[in-house]
């Protein structure tokens, strides 16, 4: 069989195109070159051996052997071979870049929202067959599209006679005509879409002109055409975000599970919602203790965490009298009013093995289990290897692992062979990913049924001791640690401690470990959020003898020379500017009644009033060795001094070049920036301002050109990003391109020219909320400024009189109205914020609704609904209330 392939694409002298031919786990399996008479044309002639039943291809530029780009490749083009008669195919394409509304073309919209049924292309047996394809992503679940035009073979303009079209592909519909019914060398057609109870739309703009060009016997002539474009309005969705531990059922075992999950899923479809957003799944099992809640500090990016296996679903303990304790324990653990984290996973762990033992051998000799161990084979086995060895030293310090400080690939096969004692050491950590892993799997594909997107959350980073970092540690750098600079979560920075990434090494081998992760997120979710987008850009990189982020630095970052930063007319005095300024003033203001005791017992006199810290106490995490287990306010009151002493620099050294530097965030705090003469504050503000603000803002583009395109074209979701903190204008220029989700909090803008977001600016491609599980919820932000307040109730809310307080039920159902009725492509609220319209609902104590608190390290995350489920699903009052309020979207 041969096929011509014709495409339209200008180029430059020296540049080329290429047709690739995708193999069926979407590599390129062929990659042809073309030819061209004249730079804007391309032809390539291939013959086919074999008669597939479909191929999948794209094209791309290059030059010189290098690619310089390729075309959009979440869908690719699709050439079917249905026409049984046909010898001969001559296909004419059209480049495709990323389209502005590629957000229909995600699985959030083609599996849930929009949700249709592809079909075959019914085979035919003409001698010439024109085939049209053309891509219509705005139709809505129940339409289907179809052509229509002057010819007797398009039914002469007849809506009822129109040719049917069939979705081939997502959004991509194709229809094959008898060419031989053509009179006339020229047509003209319309695109109609017609819903499932026969209304008929028309595209917009004039009829379509098109060329009938000589077709052979057995040939089959393809046009793709231009989008066919309808007066649709744009689709604008509501949802509720809520951690999965925070869910609670009548019969879930003190925690959320994937149960409940289903359950949450319920109540989102009741109220009309379509998404539902949670916050990250991934195993954080690391001490077996309460400070594992963090769920940002995952251990593995690939396995579930087992405290959200429901336990329902297994088999029931055969064991009476352990049944019955078992059942008398999940009763009392779910009756509090918050997560007992070690109890309830200790609890949950126990009874995971008691059904292992009963049913393990069984299920490890199921089909189901073996091809779950073969598709996740490359991260299961060194996973359940790290928890067995975790568990049986105790910590996760694996360098003090003996024999296995890091993971051996020479193990793998003795882990899987089920004869080995090492198999029956680890197959319960198999078996145990196995459950997560079909149960998570069934709760997305009754999602997908309820027509709800399930929105999952990727952490930015993972544990520095986790498996991730034992598996595979060349693509990390333990020798920094990543965290946030200063904003309004923490004016002291965020230190995560987890270790910043080896971006070169991902980006050599394109990203693999990254792309497998997006890959494994999209069996479970239809969209994500990206944590900290800005990660992608720059980290922000702290030295791991810091304890707060002030002294840190964004890595990738284009660092100043001492004479840059001599050219803003700063003379740069090194050892001064970059050692901790102690003068006596300082210490007697830090200090108060204590300096005469710090000065003594931590510091060391250098030369006048200006003092050192003492060599045992010169870095934060000195000091916080030294003040472990004190805490008197006297003690805490020195400690914090100390830190602030050890912080107090101008300039911070580059980590890879001791001759460059980074002028400190946010100096002009500093008791050194006080110590400057008001000409050389002015010459730093410059150097700072042009630093932060404008210096990095190519670089910073490029780094993330190299990372997130490839990224967020692994999958077919739906891509959100949080934005927010000290963001660089190149994050939008990517973002735009890349046709990323932004989000948007009213209170906190984007605009540093307004104190609250005008809601009517926000893009269509965001998220817009009142509160992230970071932040207050929207009654406690209500009272914790009363002049913010009252300012956002005169401007926002155009109301006069003094503000309310607390926040009554009506006045929370309007501003939660106005997030509605923003431009937002989506508006996810808290399920906190959600209760907060019904005061007969919502908690008494807004305080016992917080879910995160940034600036403690150690924050203890424990929230859970306080009503069940079940009896929120019951609450048909709210509910329509919620609806009522949906409809204004």
């Amino acid at each position: 069989m041969k096929i011509h392939f014709f495409i339209k694409y200008d180029t430059e002298f020296g540049q080329d195109l290429r047709l690739n031919i995708l193999a069926d786990n979407e590599s390129v399996s062929t990659s042809y070159g073309m030819n061209t008479a004249d730079g804007k044309t391309w032809q390539c002639d291939i013959e086919l051996d074999k008669h597939p039943v479909f191929i999948n291809y794209f094209y791309s530029l290059d030059n010189s052997g290098r690619e310089l780009r390729h075309e959009w490749q979440t869908i690719s083009h699709r050439l079917e071979f249905n026409a049984t008669s046909a010898k001969e195919y001559t296909v004419y394409n059209r480049w495709t870049d990323i389209p502005c509304d590629s957000y229909l073309y995600s699985s959030a919209f083609t599996d849930c929202v929009n949700r249709r049924h592809h079909e075959d292309i019914p085979a035919t047996k003409y001698k010439k067959v024109l085939r049209l394809i053309v891509r219509a992503p705005q139709l809505r679940k129940g339409e289907r599209l179809y052509v229509t035009g002057k010819s007797n073979s398009l039914g002469c303009w007849h809506a009822d006679r129109a040719l049917k079209m069939y979705e081939h592909n997502y959004n991509e519909w194709i229809a094959d005509i008898d060419a031989e019914t053509f009179k006339e060398k020229e047509t003209e057609l319309k695109f109609i879409a017609v819903n499932d109870k026969g209304a008929v739309l028309w595209e917009t703009g004039y009829n379509r002109e098109i060329q009938i060009p000589d077709i052979n016997d057995g040939e089959v002539c393809v046009y793709e055409m231009d989008q066919a474009f309808f007066e649709i309005c744009n689709t604008k969705l509501a949802g509720t975000l809520v951690p999965i531990f925070s869910l609670r059922s009548k019969d879930s075992f003190g925690v959320g599970d994937f149960g409940d999950l289903k359950l949450m899923i319920d109540w989102v479809a009741e109220t009309e919602q379509k998404v539902l957003q949670v916050l990250p799944i991934n195993d954080t099992t690391s001490t077996h203790t309460w400070t594992d809640s963090y769920p940002y500090s995952c251990i593995s990016i690939f396995a579930l965490h087992p405290q959200y296996a429901d336990l329902r679903q297994l088999p029931k303990v055969k064991d009476k009298k352990k049944a019955t304790e078992m059942e008398t324990l999940r009763k009392e653990l779910n009756a509090l009013s918050r997560i007992d984290y070690e109890r309830v996973n200790n609890a949950k762990t126990e009874y995971l093995r008691i059904i292992f033992n009963q049913e393990g051998e069984k299920i490890l000799k199921s089909s189901d289990f073996k091809n779950f161990l073969k598709d996740n084979e490359h991260w299961l086995v060194p996973y359940a290897q790290y928890c067995h060895l975790r568990d049986t030293f105790g910590n996760t310090d694996f360098s003090s692992w003996k024999g296995h400080e890091r993971w051996h690939e020479q193990d793998r096969g003795i882990l899987l062979n089920p004869k080995s004692k090492e198999f029956d050491d680890v197959s319960f950590y198999y078996y145990v990913q196995f459950v997560l892993d079909s149960q998570m799997r069934s709760a997305h594909e009754y999602a997908m049924a309820r027509g709800v997107i399930l929105k999952g959350d990727i952490p930015i980073g993972v544990n520095r001791n986790g498996c991730d970092v034992w598996h595979e540690p060349q693509y990390f750098n333990l020798n920094s640690q990543a965290g946030a600079p200063p904003d309004d979560f923490s004016i002291n920075g965020q230190n995560w401690g987890f270790p910043t990434y080896n971006w070169q090494r991902m980006i050599e081998d394109g990203c693999k470990w990254w792309i497998r992760r997006f890959q494994n997120m999209s069996k479970y979710f239809d969209a994500y959020r990206i944590d900290h987008v800005l990660g992608f850009f720059r980290i922000w990189a702290i030295p791991t003898t810091c304890v707060h982020g002030l002294l840190g630095q964004f890595a990738p970052s284009l660092a100043m020379t001492r004479e840059e930063i001599e050219g803003y007319g700063l003379h740069f005095q090194e050892h001064l500017f970059t050692t901790p300024f102690i003068a006596r003033w300082v210490v007697n203001r830090v200090f108060g009644p204590h300096a005469d005791e710090v000065t003594e017992k931590y510091l060391s006199h250098e030369h006048d009033d200006i003092f050192s810290l003492k060599p045992e106490y010169d870095t934060e995490r000195k000091i916080e060795a030294a003040f472990k287990g004190k805490d008197s306010a006297d003690d805490i009151w020195i400690r914090d001094g100390l830190y602030a002493l050890a912080a107090d620099v101008l300039f911070v050294r580059d980590n890879n070049d001791r001759n460059k530097f980074h002028p400190r965030i946010t100096a002009q705090l500093n008791f050194m920036y006080e110590a400057l003469m008001d000409s050389d504050k002015e010459k730093f503000n410059r150097l700072y301002n042009d630093y932060y603000y404008r210096r990095n803002n190519n670089f910073w583009y490029s780094e993330a050109m190299k990372k997130l395109p490839v990224l967020v074209q692994a999958t077919r979701m739906l891509v959100c990003a949080e934005d927010l903190g000290m963001v660089p204008d190149c994050v939008a220029w990517v973002m735009n391109e890349l046709r990323i989700l932004s989000l948007e909090l009213q209170q906190m803008p984007k605009d540093p020219c307004v104190r609250f977001g005008e809601l009517w600016k926000n893009p269509y491609r965001s998220v817009c909320t009142l509160s992230t599980h970071d932040m207050p919820t929207l009654r406690q932000w209500w009272d914790e400024d009363y002049d913010r307040t009252q300012d956002y109730y005169h401007s926002q809310l155009y109301r006069s009189g003094g503000a309310p307080h607390p926040l009554p039920g009506w006045l929370a159902k309007e501003i939660i109205v106005n997030q509605l009725k923003c431009p937002s492509m989506l508006c996810i609220l808290s399920l906190q914020d959600w209760f907060a319209i019904d005061e007969k609902l919502r908690l008494a104590d807004a305080d016992a609704e917080r879910i995160n608190i940034p600036a403690n390290p150690r924050h203890y995350w424990r929230y859970r609904m306080h009503v069940n489920i079940e009896e929120l699903i019951a609450n048909k009052e709210y509910n329509d209330n919620i609806k009522n309020l949906i409809k204004i979207r």
